[in-house]
């Protein structure tokens, strides 16, 4: 059963079940650990501006603009909104596989 959209971050995460004390079994996502960023390979480093949108820049540079996960990933942050709050700072953007690749 797909939970999730094969280009998501969590498409390739395992499932796992717990049985309740009242017997009832539930299914559930395990956690996604985030990789270190610093231990992906780099595509290209660009500079941040006034008018960049993280889904332009995935589409641009992964080929895909809901692969914005994947530059969060490799500048470890959770916010998305974080990568674009400072015009000026420099993102990693990570060489990647097909979409969904890399999990």
């Amino acid at each position: 059963m797909a939970v999730f959209d094969p280009g998501s971050r969590y498409a390739d995460l395992p499932t796992a079940e717990r049985v309740l004390p009242d017997g009832r079994r539930v299914r559930f996502t395990r956690r996604r650990l985030l990789p270190q960023g610093s231990t992906l390979p780099v595509l290209a480093d660009l500079t941040v501006t006034d008018s960049d949108r993280l889904d332009l820049i995935a589409g641009r540079t992964l080929g895909d603009p809901e692969q914005y996960w994947q530059i969060c990933d490799a500048n470890d942050v959770m916010n998305p909104a974080d990568l674009l709050s400072r015009p000026g700072q420099r993102l990693r953007i990570p060489l990647t596989g097909p979409p969904g690749g890399m999990g």
